[in-house]
């Protein structure tokens, strides 16, 4: 595959970067990404990864665009209200990168659809804010061998994981199974700063491009953690679970 005339002087700014070049654009054209829930760290997932030139993204949400969602969602814009988030999400990524294909699903993700939604994918993203679903997601590309990006953001804090199948522990291996419904707190009830799902996301929307393009450290076997109040990074050192429900059973390799 060549790069056309328009793609050349598009990414102009990745071809002269060492480590990427007209190579390592062609392979995040050629990759595809699902992205599970279109609204606050889908948004710049979604962005950046159709800027960069991510030949496919999809894009599974059942949601609708309520106002309150415009506080940090910000694909989604006031004339949008009522609109499924997943056409709203279409309409500004088409917008920002004609050449992107987009696969919107106005569904949710379920332990019955799940493995004939991530299959024709190359990595997934969890852009979810619901525990039942990113266990769901996890399991699937665990027993699928895809690559799954996990993100999760409340109140002034946010954390990334990246897990590769068979190269490092899984959620699961983290959290084992979903926490009771009484147990959990959601933004609505405790609240959520605005800008932290950029923050997360576009650490998520890196690990993508740095996986398709093999370059640099993964957060493989790393939970990075993030607060916004004293504007601190940090990272825990996390091991596989030799007895993970999802992953155990698998054979580890370098």
């Amino acid at each position: 595959m060549s790069l056309t005339k328009d793609q050349i002087e598009r990414y102009s700014r990745h071809i002269v970067l060492e480590g990427i070049g007209a190579n390592g654009q062609k392979k995040i054209i050629a990759s595809s990404v699902l992205l599970i829930g279109a609204g606050g760290l889908a948004s710049p997932v979604a962005y950046y990864l159709a800027a960069a030139g991510v030949g496919t993204i999809g894009l599974i949400d059942d949601d609708i665009v309520s106002i309150s969602n415009l506080q940090r969602q910000i694909l989604h814009f006031t004339n949008d209200v009522g609109r499924p988030k997943v056409l709203s999400a279409r309409d500004k990524l088409t917008a920002i990168n004609p050449a992107c294909h987009l696969v919107v699903l106005q569904d949710r993700l379920t332990i019955n659809n799940v493995m004939k939604t991530v299959k024709d994918f190359d990595a997934i993203v969890d852009c979810t804010d619901n525990f039942e679903t990113r266990f769901i997601a996890n399991d699937a590309c665990v027993q699928m061998g895809k690559p799954f990006f996990h993100g999760a953001v409340l109140r002034y804090f946010g954390q990334a994981l990246t897990v590769l199948p068979g190269k490092g522990p899984c959620y699961r291996c983290v959290f084992n199974s979903p926490p009771p419904s009484t147990r959990v707190q959601t933004s609505a009830q405790v609240g959520l700063l605005s800008l932290l799902p950029g923050t997360i996301g576009t650490v998520q929307a890196t690990e993508v491009l740095k996986y398709f393009l093999g370059v640099g450290d993964l957060l493989v076997g790393r939970m990075l953690s993030y607060n916004a109040l004293s504007m601190e990074f940090s990272r825990l050192e996390i091991r596989r679970n030799p007895h993970c429900p999802a992953c155990g059973h698998l054979k580890t390799s370098s």
